[in-house]
């Protein structure tokens, strides 16, 4: 990890760290892993911090800020962390402000005003905001999990900015601490200060106007007449001509600062009412260029939103499955680009004539019959998942060779975009490289990456040589080199030639007004480190895997060292997508928690860290990161939503593999994955096998003997347990096998009988999955889970002989055990063997979805039904849901949850009691709670079964049960 400053306190500091900690409620973390998390962002950057402050409330960052002053300490301000250019990394106090400054303070709805604190999300806002009917407008791609502070460091913008401005027009007021301790509301501040303003915010407010009026001229020749500047400071807002215009705010000042000047409290933001109608038209272009001409006569059309999507992210994205539906619908033929133009509003037939308009207007380019018309409200939140996911999907590129970010949102006036991209494209191949290109095309600024590896010193020149041509370009056409992601250490050393050396200097000046010490997050927008300081980068010199490191399972889908699996780490972007509460899964432990730490990205981070040497030897089976996995509770959500598709289940798998080879395995834990061998024997004697929940004193022996939490009921064993002879059903069609896994076969046995019964009745010759050596089979999931890759792989290679022999489809009711066939397998035992049962395994439910049933009323009404994680992330809930609404009469609703909490073991252990209350009381209890008496709560995972009754206090059944009594009624 990297320096930048020099400060006289190093990284992770002890003394500071207890100073700290006797000043503050809020959490002080110093420890090296925490540091390393907060190292990175989404930047090619990594710079390790002294430490790290989550502080409580606003009396935590004074006190932090009184501390770093007398220390001199400097100190970062941080959001979610998602910046491009390197402004939320530095030598400095991490402030992470996300997990308890996030509140609405208050909304005017009259007045369209909100006062917020900096931590809230986007996201969060305007899920608050809806019930007055209003919603803040300034909507980058991040919208889910960026936070309104960050957006104000950095003046954001998103895909609106032609309708509503960026971050600066939408801002009122700030509430903020200065550097000396004091504080300031920034807004709209009379000529005559007043006598109750203080004589030093007086004085820095008359030298910042000083300043204003003194180089009014300079910035007026200087600074690019384009909407989407935001490099540099706002001191055109210090001017005579607009405090005149009434442009004066003094907000605008600190929105852009990058936390350079000041710490922001709260946040009054403008509203605007919401449009609660909306359509798209997805045009269809045959080159790039055809595209970038016609954007400036889409724009005359009046609309919301014209963003590109270019062929490059086409075509990743159809090698995404949670993408691929999604892009063959909206694309026609096999298009260059694709412009998709929006439109809101509140007349459904005024929106229908503005897509007339713009299929006429097509046709008058030259393109008839190229406009896709997309008017479900569902189908457009899918299209705005692809372009939301645009940065991430542009990243999903394997290999070292990624799209890098350091020229990624310049911004030209639309009748130059064609030429200048163009000539843009000819620097890339001069460079030998190519860029990948999506997004604003309405405003002139489009997200350009090149394709470089930042591991390889040539590539590292290029991508200065390719900077300074890009921004000589950009000043010839007289845009603006930041248009959207602000300057941190990629831009910040170009102001020279960008503003000229009049204008650095009075940025410079301001920052010396504001912060005459130097320690609000040094080194951003002024006096700046050079972009290309390779001790900076995340991959600095001599960054290497730690060649002893050896994984047990496959990663040979990703180059690289050990086998890969650096490589499949890597593929972590730090874009922070995981961190977004709108997703079906991922992260449910972050949710919970709101932590770093127990985030995707955190734990990404720690393994890098771990497998490249930055956290010691031997870090991969170290406390660090078996601390940064305890809480992950392997749901696959991330495999699935992570846009670059991090498969932090896979890796838990390989560090606790690597734990349990030097640490050796607990006994909770070996008596668990060794369930599948003892529980045959359990069911018979499950009087004895029981005992636990029955005698008085034996669960708390449990607890403290085992670490099974006493307040937690066990799964009961059943004395008739399932047959494998039972898993026949002489039908006429074709043969499937039933695939009975532990759980069902010992706890729910019934559960497998109506299987059969269900697949008889659609008319299949159901027969049994059975090993030739009578013992029942196991897919190998409690080993994985307890890191014993070798007894996983046995029972593997048992599975795949006993059902190699067919090409019947397998199926199976518990997703945890199904995927596992899916997935897992082929990493356990790769070949053409284990990729044959992958793609011949399926739940029972997804694969009845698709097949005729003899369905009758099944004497319900309603059923609510939660979607257990594994069956989410591989695709078989939403066919679940669509299979039992066959049923007459019988309304579903699916419960909008993550994980239910329980997850196998997890939530069995003391330790973990509290965070799986948590996961459950999300969304999933609450659900459960509301439901009618008279309704069914449908769930087809054991364990969020198990949640359900002992948390929820409601019996939940397996889908399955319903479609048997459906076709039995």
């Amino acid at each position: 990890m990297n320096a930048i400053t020099t400060a006289k306190h190093r990284p992770g500091d002890p003394a500071l760290a207890a100073r700290l900690k006797r000043h503050v409620e809020g959490e002080v973390r110093f420890a090296p892993a925490d540091r390393g998390r907060y190292a990175t962002d989404a930047s090619i950057y990594q710079v390790e911090p002294i430490g790290v402050l989550v502080p409580k409330t606003m009396a935590d960052v004074e006190a932090a800020l009184t501390l770093c002053r007398e220390e001199g300490v400097p100190v970062l301000p941080r959001g979610g962390g998602t910046s491009q250019c390197g402004q939320t990394v530095n030598r400095a106090l991490v402030i992470d402000c996300t997990k308890y400054l996030r509140n609405v303070l208050s909304v005017d709805a009259a007045a369209g005003v909100a006062k917020v604190q900096p931590g809230i999300a986007l996201g969060a806002l305007n899920d608050a905001l809806k019930k007055d009917k209003l919603f803040f407008p300034v909507d980058p791609s991040t919208w889910a999990r960026c936070t309104i502070g960050g957006m104000a460091g950095n003046n954001s913008c998103g895909s609106k900015s032609i309708r509503y401005g960026l971050m600066a027009d939408n801002v009122l007021a700030i509430d903020a601490l200065l550097p000396s301790g004091q504080r300031f509301t920034f807004g709209e501040v009379a000529d005559n200060l007043g006598a109750d303003i203080r004589a030093d915010v007086a004085n820095l407010i008359q030298s910042l106007r000083a300043l204003g009026a003194r180089e009014a001229e300079e910035i007026a020749a200087r600074f690019p007449r384009q909407l989407r500047r935001v490099g540099g400071y706002n001191i055109e807002t210090l001017t005579p001509a607009a405090r005149a215009e009434g442009r004066g705010n003094l907000a605008r000042l600190l929105v852009g600062s990058e936390g350079t000047l000041a710490f922001s409290e709260a946040l009054d933001l403008k509203l605007w009412p919401i449009k609660p109608r909306k359509v798209l038209g997805i045009c269809q272009f045959p080159t790039f260029r055809a595209a970038m001409a016609a954007s400036q006569h889409l724009v005359t059309l009046n609309p919301e939103a014209v963003e590109l999507v270019d062929r490059t992210m086409i075509d990743l994205g159809r090698s995404i499955p949670i993408y691929r539906a999604t892009i063959d619908a909206i694309v026609l033929g096999e298009p260059d680009s694709l412009l998709i133009v929006e439109f809101h509003g509140d007349d459904d037939a005024a929106l229908l004539r503005d897509l007339d308009r713009l299929e006429e207007m097509m046709g008058d380019l030259g393109y008839p019959d190229a406009v896709v018309r997309v008017t479900d409200s569902a189908f457009q939140a899918q299209v705005a998942s692809v372009r939301e996911a645009g940065l991430n999907i542009m990243m999903s590129m394997k290999g070292d060779g990624k799209p890098v970010s350091f020229i990624e949102d310049t911004a030209v006036d639309l009748p130059d975009l064609a030429d200048y991209t163009e000539r843009l494209n000819e620097v890339f191949e001069k460079h030998g490289t190519k860029g990948t290109w999506y997004a604003h095309a309405s405003v002139g600024c489009l997200h350009v990456r090149p394709v470089l590896n930042m591991k390889d010193g040539e590539d590292v020149t290029k991508m200065r040589a390719i900077a300074e041509e890009c921004f000589a370009l950009v000043r010839e056409y007289k845009g603006s080199h930041s248009g959207e992601h602000g300057d941190g250490i990629v831009r910040s050393e170009f102001h020279e030639s960008m503003f000229g050396s009049r204008i650095v200097r009075a940025f410079e000046a301001v920052k010396d007004a504001f912060d005459s010490a130097g320690l609000m997050n040094p080194g951003r927008v002024v006096r700046a480190p050079r972009m290309d300081d390779r001790t900076l980068f995340r991959y600095p010199p001599g960054y290497r895997a730690d060649e002893s490191i050896k994984p047990a399972l496959d990663w040979s889908a990703w180059p690289g060292p050990q086998g890969g699996f650096l490589g499949a780490v890597e593929m972590c972007n730090n874009n922070g997508t995981c961190r977004k509460f709108d997703a079906d899964v991922m992260c449910p432990s972050f949710r919970a928690t709101r932590d770093e730490q127990h985030l995707t990205r955190g734990r990404a981070n720690t393994l890098r860290l771990a497998l490249t040497g930055q956290l010691g030897p031997d870090a991969l089976a170290g406390d660090e990161v078996a601390e940064a996995l305890s809480l992950c509770v392997s749901c696959k959500g991330c495999k699935r939503e992570c846009p670059t598709g991090v498969d932090m289940a896979k890796m838990k798998i390989e560090a606790s593999h690597a734990r349990a080879k030097k640490h050796g395995i607990r006994l909770k834990d070996r008596i668990i994955a060794e369930l599948p061998r003892w529980a045959p024997w359990a069911a018979k004697l499950p009087g004895l096998a029981n005992l636990r929940d029955t005698i008085p004193g034996l669960a708390a022996l449990s607890e403290r003997a085992l670490g099974l939490a006493a307040g937690r009921s066990l799964p009961r064993f059943r004395r008739d347990a399932f047959r494998d002879d039972e898993a026949r059903h002489d039908g006429t069609g074709q043969e499937v096998i039933l695939f009975a896994d532990t759980f069902n076969r010992y706890y729910e046995p019934e559960n497998l009988r109506d299987a059969v019964t269900v697949l008889g009745a659609a008319g299949f010759r159901v027969t049994p999955a059975a090993a030739a050596d009578g013992r029942p089979l196991c897919c190998g999931r409690t080993y994985l889970a307890a890191g014993m890759v070798d007894e996983a792989r046995a029972e593997a290679r048992r599975t795949l002989e006993a059902l190699s022999g067919s090409d019947a489809p397998v199926l199976g009711l518990e997703p945890s055990c199904l995927t596992t066939l899916r997935d897992e397998f082929l990493s356990l035992l790769p070949g053409p063997q284990a990729e044959a049962l992958a793609a011949r395994a399926e739940l029972a439910t997804a694969f009845l979805a698709k097949r005729d049933l003899p369905l009758k009323p099944a004497g319900v009404a309603r059923a609510h039904i939660h979607g257990h994680c594994h069956q989410k992330a591989f695709g078989g809930f939403a066919p679940a849901v669509q299979g039992l609404r066959r049923i007459p009469g019988l309304t579903v609703t699916p419960i909008a949850s993550s994980c239910c909490g329980m997850a196998g073991s997890f939530g069995y252990e003391a330790k973990n009691l509290e965070v799986s209350r948590a996961m459950a009381e999300l969304s999933l209890l609450p659900a459960v709670r509301a439901a009618a008496p008279e309704d069914v709560i449908l769930a087809d995972g054991t364990s969020c079964r198990h949640q359900i009754r002992d948390l929820g206090k409601r019996e939940a059944m397996h889908s399955i049960r319903l479609l048997a009594r459906s076709v039995r009624a």
